[in-house]
């Protein structure tokens, strides 16, 4: 356990980037040969403005990673979290600080990108996609990122985790942010039944649902107990899933400039 630990810890920077695209382009290949809907778009063309915001997420995610190194080094002297307060096997504390991140780092800081209105302005850019694939995964608004990033430092000092189980996470949440995007199609008693445990791709795309209520359920990115245990899961029939998010519907979600705009659109009305 300590070697396969190092190892992300370890991991160089082109090998972490590098899976983000790795899965990405599985995800992206599968979409084509086992399709959930038939989506009447361009693929390359969506893809760009996602990929775009794709580069912005990067950038910010080093720029927090020089934070994370100090976070890091200060919990390591100072003993601060959780997990310092009692002796657990290594893979109960890796399993421990992947739920509390799961539950800070995601569900949690989704419900608010949600219910507070100024957040939700800058969620509308992930929301706003008509044609939700793969790509959409990457698409958040700068703004937005910094929020989801700030709230996993939170959740990082609140366990007093290592880098190792924190950088471990990163990779997991990537794999599973394109696994539950993507236009794929899976059985669905093997997705009914998978999303009593983890996010599938069903259970996922009643989120980007154009209206309320499905928008305000499903906000897990990995696990679904979340989702279940405070009662905002839903599943219903896939068929009747429409893309988009109502209140932004007349703006061009292939325009970077546009969706980077959003926020600030006063004819962006609100639903909050």
């Amino acid at each position: 356990m300590e070697a396969f630990l190092n190892f992300f810890e370890t991991m160089p920077i082109w090998m972490k980037a590098g899976w983000v695209f790795f899965v990405l382009a599985i995800f992206w290949i599968l979409e084509g040969y086992y399709s959930l809907v038939i989506l009447n778009y361009k693929k390359w063309k969506h893809a760009k403005v996602n990929l775009i915001l794709l580069l912005f997420v990067m950038v910010i995610n080093a720029l927090f990673g020089i934070v994370t190194v100090g976070v890091f080094n200060w919990l390591s002297d100072s003993k601060f979290g959780l997990l310092h307060q009692f002796v657990a096997p290594v893979w109960v504390e890796l399993i421990l600080s992947i739920l509390v991140l799961d539950l800070i780092a995601q569900y949690g800081v989704h419900y608010l990108l949600h219910k507070v209105p100024a957040m939700w302005r800058l969620h509308l850019v992930h929301h706003s996609d008509k044609n939700v694939d793969a790509t959409t995964g990457t698409r958040h608004h700068p703004f937005d990122f910094i929020i989801r990033e700030t709230f996993a430092l939170i959740a990082v000092i609140l366990m007093g985790m290592p880098i190792a189980f924190y950088l471990f996470y990163r990779i997991l949440s990537v794999a599973f942010t394109y696994f539950t995007h993507a236009n794929i199609k899976m059985p669905l008693a093997l997705d009914k039944g998978l999303s009593w445990i983890i996010v599938t791709p069903n259970m996922h795309k009643f989120h980007h649902h154009f209206e309320l209520p499905w928008t305000d359920c499903n906000y897990g990115n990995m696990f679904s107990i979340w989702d279940r245990l405070f009662g905002t899961f839903v599943y219903g029939d896939p068929s009747k899933i429409v893309y988009g998010v109502d209140i932004a519907d007349h703006t061009n979600d292939e325009s970077l400039a546009v969706q980077l705009g959003i926020p600030f659109n006063r004819t962006v009305h609100s639903k909050k």
